[in-house]
């Protein structure tokens, strides 16, 4: 796993419980399906049904409830997924775009839309939230205000708190209980330095690798520079842009930082890369509202889907650009990543 694992590591015994019950579950996995299949032959698939038509598999492949109830969105694998921000010339949202208003560029070259919705959908979303010695006077402010971004953000978000300093701890993994948030906020042990780009990768893959929900988000909360990552600035990008990774939202409190500027163009760019915003406020009473800006922000993208004329399995890194043009705007920006690293399919995995 690329950076460090925000995981506590858990007891002997607790490891040792888990192993006899995965044990017994695998024995249970393997025995039932086969006993299943003697049992109700009438499960097997009529070859003479009719299949669902294109229109409404495609919808079933968009979008499923999982076993509890939650819209978890599906795509094609070869799909390339964007969640785009459009704003006018006077910086407002714009939420009334059709699918003609767009066209999506990928290495320069037009692609043809196959999917488009613009819905509030529910997110993965981490929140990771500097714990180094120098924010010890600020996170009261900082933990208010990333309990309101959830507060004004759908309902059904799945959100988990990792706090970081010279390492990174999840202290609390996906929920939408917002005690269980707020507990999780006030582990506050500020100390150390700041290893903010091992906290935002570790917090990516954790994202990637046990979220539900096909869009995610980061929200990033720091005072200042880098000083104590494993991986440098540039390895970070590069992981944050594979695909299925998550869109940046940071906030930089970066008035006392000794290299403002340097802290400020990271974060820019972490930001801008993943098609996510940064924000530096003057005074850290700026922060509450704009957590709520980057609600609003999520909680009002469209959702554009493509297949790429160049084939994934070609494999190296995309440019993506979006535009959108519509009568009434003069001038409309697009903001969405700014490209991606194709995975590269194996033999075994390629479709027949």
């Amino acid at each position: 796993m690329p950076g460090r694992d925000i995981t506590r590591l858990r007891s002997k015994t607790t490891r040792i419980s888990l192993l006899v019950v995965s044990l017994i579950l695998t024995g249970l996995c393997l025995f039932l399906p086969a006993w299943s299949q003697q049992a109700s032959p009438s499960n097997q698939p009529n070859p003479t049904e009719p299949k669902a038509p294109a229109s409404q598999q495609d919808s079933q492949n968009k979008k499923v409830l999982d076993d509890q109830g939650v819209y978890v969105l599906r795509k094609d694998v070869d799909e390339v997924m964007l969640h785009a921000t459009v704003v006018d010339d006077k910086q407002r949202i714009v939420t009334n775009l059709d699918r003609n208003a767009f066209t999506v560029f990928e290495d320069g070259k037009p692609q043809s839309i196959i999917s488009f919705h613009h819905v509030d959908i529910p997110v993965d979303m981490g929140i990771v939230i500097d714990n180094s010695g120098s924010m010890r006077e600020k996170r009261n402010k900082v933990n208010q205000a990333a309990l309101n971004l959830v507060r004004s953000s759908n309902p059904q978000d799945e959100v988990f708190v990792v706090n970081f300093n010279d390492e990174q701890y999840l202290d609390q993994d996906f929920t939408n209980d917002l005690r269980k948030l707020k507990e999780a906020l006030e582990k506050i042990d500020a100390r150390g330095g700041t290893a903010l780009y091992d906290a935002v990768v570790a917090s990516a893959d954790h994202l990637k690798k046990n979220g539900r929900l096909e869009k995610k988000v980061i929200f990033v909360v720091t005072d200042g520079e880098d000083n104590a990552s494993a991986e440098t600035l540039e390895q970070a990008v590069k992981q944050l842009q594979e695909e299925n990774s998550p869109s940046i939202y940071a906030i930089g409190i970066l008035g006392d930082e000794e290299h403002p500027k340097r802290a400020k163009k990271a974060l820019q760019i972490l930001a801008d890369r993943t098609g996510g915003i940064a924000f530096f406020p003057k005074t850290l009473d700026e922060v509450d509202a704009i957590s709520k800006t980057i609600a609003n922000d999520i909680r009002n993208q469209y959702a554009i889907g493509y297949k790429p004329t160049n084939p994934k399995m070609v494999g190296g890194f995309r440019q993506i650009r979006v535009e959108a043009k519509a009568k009434g705007h003069s001038k409309l920006v697009v903001r969405t990543k700014s490209g991606y690293y194709a995975k590269t399919q194996t033999a075994s995995s390629a479709k027949p």
